[in-house]
């Protein structure tokens, strides 16, 4: 296996990685600034406040989003395995 093979899959691995990860992480980002602007207008500074409402969304994102994460970590299998099936 040559490096140039190794930094491909790399390559693709971090871009499924980015591709699954940042729906939810920029979701739960803008319900944190959200939140926190609320706090600081109203001054209720309730660590729960913050914690119930971002678990919600992530939960509501992940069933939303599940199929979608699915195949494209299904993809990136096949797409490793034929590798190893092109290379062996």
């Amino acid at each position: 296996m040559s490096n140039s093979l190794v930094m491909e899959v790399m390559q693709a691995a971090a871009g499924v990685a980015i591709k699954i990860g940042a729906p939810i992480l920029g979701i739960s980002l803008l319900i944190g600034l959200v939140i926190a602007v609320f706090q600081a207008a109203t001054q209720i500074h309730e660590q729960t406040l913050t914690f119930v409402p971002k678990l919600l969304i992530t939960a509501i994102l992940l069933i939303a989003l599940g199929p979608w994460m699915i195949e494209v970590m299904s993809d990136f299998t096949y797409y490793v395995f034929d590798l190893m099936l092109k290379v062996y």
